[in-house]
């Protein structure tokens, strides 16, 4: 029964999108010499796709990542691949709020400059964060939530410069729980992969909102902030969940045309590198164009809403 419905849940996720195949891909010529750029998740996946991307356009680039024996081996690949010795490693575990806060406090004694920071990380895992929180909660939004208002000040100082929440079109069949988060500290009960497939659809459905808020707080700064939809990428994603579950999924989202890690991480590219789309702040892009979310995900009282719990949650009220 589980198996079924993970799979009716990702036949709705794509066939309402119709992300069959990413076809658009970025063709801006943004050089980022002098520019500092943080990737969470830049080890592997559409993370570590966008972390080449701005090291070949001349950017220093952050991999901002918990395993250090991964991520040092990416900086060693990506320093190869694009020619930029301009990329380095810091550590940072979105499970864990110290760690946030330690890896700000490094990161702003050690850097003069953020231009752009790209909050790529997600897992769909079980279990709870070391702060008490639900792993999917805390790890796909307080955790980018904190670091992102962390930072805001040196984003401010260096602007005009982006903030980009990678999300996903699953935020569709995403809602906000209020009484669930403030109760149990998590985005939905449950712990089949059933469960944690919604309560990860919910997450997507926290980072667009919180993109929503952040630009109406933004206002006057020269700071944007744009989520986004990658494309059905073949990726990490699910190393959690139940082996044999993975599988299958696997399977199933590459008969849909499920794209490479480069392909995926184009609309990132778009939201942090486009020019003149500094008056979307705030909105969503899929496949390198604007797209209108469904009402939920603009809604003012709720995006308010969730901030103030987020704060809570965070430790920053």
């Amino acid at each position: 029964f589980v198996l079924v419905s993970i799979v009716a849940l990702l036949i709705a996720y794509f066939i309402i999108h119709r992300v069959f195949v990413h076809r658009r891909t970025f063709n801006g010529t943004t050089k980022l010499y002098g520019k500092t750029v943080i990737v969470t998740g830049g080890n592997t996946g559409i993370g570590k796709a966008t972390a080449a991307a701005m090291a070949t356009r001349g950017a220093r680039v952050i991999l901002a990542c918990r395993s250090k024996q991964r991520a040092e081996e990416a900086v060693g690949d990506l320093i190869q691949e694009t020619g930029n010795d301009g990329i380095i490693f810091m550590q940072l575990d979105l499970a864990s709020l110290k760690s946030v806060r330690a890896f700000a406090e490094n990161f702003l004694k050690s850097e003069s400059r953020l231009d752009l920071l790209i909050n790529n990380a997600a897992l769909a895992s079980p279990g709870y964060t070391e702060d008490g929180l639900g792993m999917i909660l805390g790890v796909n939004h307080i955790g980018p939530f904190l670091l992102t208002d962390l930072l805001l000040d040196r984003l401010k100082e260096c602007a005009p410069s982006r903030v980009v929440n990678v999300s996903s079109c699953g935020h569709d069949l995403g809602t906000i729980d209020f009484d669930c988060i403030t109760t149990h500290k998590r985005l939905a009960l449950g712990s089949s992969d059933a469960d944690l497939f919604k309560a990860y659809t919910h997450s997507k459905l926290c980072n667009v909102l919180f993109t929503h808020e952040l630009a109406k707080r933004l206002k006057g700064t020269s700071v944007t902030c744009y989520s986004l939809h990658p494309g059905s990428v073949r990726s990490e994603l699910g190393r959690d969940i139940n082996e044999w579950h993975t599988r299958i999924i696997k399977a199933f989202v590459s008969k849909l045309g499920a794209t490479d890690t480069v392909s995926g991480a184009q609309t990132t590219l778009y939201c942090a590198l486009q020019e003149d789309i500094e008056h979307l702040s705030g909105r969503y892009f899929s496949d390198c164009q604007l797209v209108q979310v469904k009402p939920e995900a603009r809604d003012d009282g709720i995006s308010k809403k969730l901030w103030e719990i987020s704060e809570k949650l965070s430790g920053m009220a």
